[in-house]
């Protein structure tokens, strides 16, 4: 087995950083599909 490199308090909040930065940018997305849905149906 490998062992697991032992990372540092800033390369996991970094990591973290990314992790966030994806999913905001994926539920930016989802947002905007459901507001051009909602405007859909109301017209």
């Amino acid at each position: 087995m490998r062992k697991i490199k032992k990372r540092t308090f800033e390369e996991l909040v970094l990591e973290n950083k990314k992790e966030l930065m994806k999913d905001e940018d994926f539920l930016n997305r989802l947002e905007e599909r459901l507001e051009e849905k909602l405007i859909e149906k109301l017209s």
